[in-house]
């Protein structure tokens, strides 16, 4: 009976609790919420301000509150946000012209190359698009090549002298540490483990990062020598020996138009907008505009859509969330696009370095049933390497930029063993096992060769999986694979020319195939997925309230809210359970 009155009470307790909870976070949505009224609206005379000095995403994001929904979010930074903006801004009679302002921007190479392409858009409205640095990194270089006038600070400093890339060999390490890597690859090019498995680079491995870093390289230097007038042969030069390494060297080389200080490029843009120079110029920031240019861009009612699905970032076995692509959230958001009868046609975006191999496989074949009821055309971004890949594989149509990295076509399994390291500090480790194989794994003990050969055979069955999905999906016979496949890496310039890709070509060319395959003349897109929050646990999590879960714990103790959760558990189901019948922990 005690136990009774003390579940009730500490009930009633929280009740109180969370409705004041809700009350605060009520308040507290109300001051912070993005209503229409809080939106940064642009000035006469106003400059953009295009500094992209966050991270960029393709797509910022859907974010609901399932018992808050006044919380819910839908932020407007996203590339494709940008690039919208950036439209609406060559109508728009307020914006005179873009400033790429001290940049440092934070995007791929891909996603750099896009802005490039909506700045020479805007430029057509014959505003002006100028652009000032400090220090031009040579990314913001690539950018800022775009605008009519390019500035640099007296004092300042350029990048310009090609790309290369750098990686550590942990050979000797792990055998000076005693921490080592259980690796098994498969592909001569699958060149992620090599580090654990030597100190130097393979040639195989220097063959593959050439051959993209010098695909890449080129499309940015045919890019900035349309944009500078400055002849390829000539910019190989000017890298060659940094001769755009100062301010001086810059000017003479062509890579810039004036040398000034900060104040001189103000009063350069005040002149070409006709403010007099003692008045602030209104500048607005490109987050800013690209929320306020949300709610002026006509929005098409058509009841026909094509949904577009956004894979960012690396790809996990589980819900996922903005950073992860999670076979839960990519099934939800196939499925509704799949069943809605209004979508005609779905456009897959992805940008993802690939990662589980199982998630993989769960949304490729979420895919293969959209695919049988409706067109899928994929649109690759800064990369769709891996499992990146192996989820385009199967598209309709495969449309990638020039300086997609895409590919990689194989698999490596990968296991820390410490084994060295217990027995220098002085730790062994025991085991007991009821079975021949019951360890399968285990961090004090390397990989025997029995274990060995179950985790390559696995490797092999997906290895095998993989080039099977891609053979039939890409038209291609598993030797066409084989030759393409092994790991290596490729620009989208070169994969088009081996037939993993389609086309060259954004997200906008992928959405006019959709609206072909879908015979649609009008419709509307519409965004997934929508990420669910719960915000119990993120405010847990910051230690500024507990959730009702932990409230219970403590008030009950261990052993009675376990209880408690088993009596409610029961009383919640419904119909016939296929359960198993024992409630135990099995490790």
């Amino acid at each position: 009976m005690n136990f009774i009155k003390r579940v009730f009470s500490t009930v009633v307790g929280i009740i109180v609790f969370l409705f004041l909870c809700f009350i605060a976070i009520f308040a507290i949505g109300m001051l912070l919420g993005s209503g229409q009224e809080d939106i940064v609206k642009p000035k006469a005379n106003s400059v953009l301000e295009l500094t992209l000095d966050f991270p960029i995403k393709d797509y910022a994001g859907k974010i609901k509150f399932p018992e808050y929904p006044f919380l819910d979010e839908q932020e407007k930074n996203g590339l494709f946000n940008i690039i919208d903006a950036i439209k609406y801004a060559k109508t728009d009679n307020n914006i005179k012209g873009i400033s790429i302002d001290n940049n440092f921007i934070n995007a791929g190479i891909t996603q750099t190359k896009e802005l490039r392409k909506a700045l020479l858009d805007f430029k057509e409205s014959g505003k002006f698009v100028v652009a000032y640095a400090d220090i031009f990194t040579q990314k913001d270089y690539y950018l800022s090549s775009v605008a009519d006038t390019v500035y640099i600070n007296p004092a300042g400093m350029m990048e310009f002298k090609g790309l290369y890339s750098e990686h550590l060999y942990f050979k000797d390490f792990q055998e000076k540490t005693g921490l080592k890597m259980e690796v098994i690859r498969l592909g001569k090019y699958k060149s992620a483990v090599e580090p654990y498995l030597d100190n130097v680079m393979s040639d195989n491995n220097r063959e593959q990062i050439n051959a993209y870093l010098s695909s890449l390289w080129t499309e940015i230097k045919n890019d900035i020598s349309l944009s500078r007038n400055i002849p390829v042969e000539r910019l190989n030069t000017i890298a060659d020996s940094l001769l755009g390494r100062n301010p001086n060297l810059a000017l003479t080389n062509g890579l810039i138009d004036k040398i000034a200080y900060h104040d001189e490029y103000i009063y350069a843009m005040k002149q070409a907008i006709g403010v007099d120079e003692t008045k602030e110029l209104e500048t607005i920031t490109i987050k800013d505009y690209a929320q306020y240019a949300a709610t002026k861009i006509p929005v098409n009612y058509s009841a026909s859509k094509i949904a577009v699905i956004y894979a960012e970032g690396e790809i996990i076995y589980g819900e996922g969330d903005e950073n992860n692509i999670g076979q839960g959230t990519m099934t939800a958001s196939l499925q509704e696009a799949r069943n809605d009868d209004k979508i005609k046609a779905v456009v897959l975006r992805i940008n993802s370095p690939g990662g589980s191999a199982l998630a993989s496989e769960l949304i490729w074949r979420e895919i293969e049933l959209t695919k049988k009821v409706k067109t899928v055309i994929v649109s690759m971004g800064n990369l769709a390497a891996s499992g990146g890949y192996y989820i385009a594989s199967n598209a309709d149509k495969i449309i990638a930029e020039p300086t997609t990295i895409t590919g990689s076509i194989g698999v490596f399994g990968m296991l820390p063993n410490g084994k060295t390291l217990a027995d220098n500090i002085g730790i062994n480790a025991e085991q007991v096992k009821t079975n021949e194989n019951a360890v399968t794994y285990s961090f004090f003990e390397p990989l025997d060769d029995m274990q060995r050969a179950f985790i390559k055979e696995g490797v092999l069955d997906i290895y095998d999986l993989f080039t099977k999905r891609v053979s039939e999906g890409r038209n291609l016979t598993r030797d066409e694979v084989e030759a393409i496949a092994q790991g290596r890496v490729w620009t989208g310039a070169d994969a088009l020319n081996i037939g993993l890709i389609d086309e060259l070509g954004g997200l906008d060319l992928a959405l006019k195939y959709a609206a072909e395959a879908a015979e649609l003349s009008e419709y509307r897109k519409v965004e997934y997925p929508i990420f669910e929050k719960d915000l119990d646990k993120i405010l847990e999590s910051f230690g500024i309230v507990k959730a009702k879960e932990t409230l219970l714990k403590e008030e009950l103790g261990e052993e009675q809210y376990k209880m408690y959760k088993k009596v409610k558990a029961i009383s919640e189901k419904k119909g016939i359970q296929l359960l198993f019948p024992f409630d135990t922990e099995i490790k």
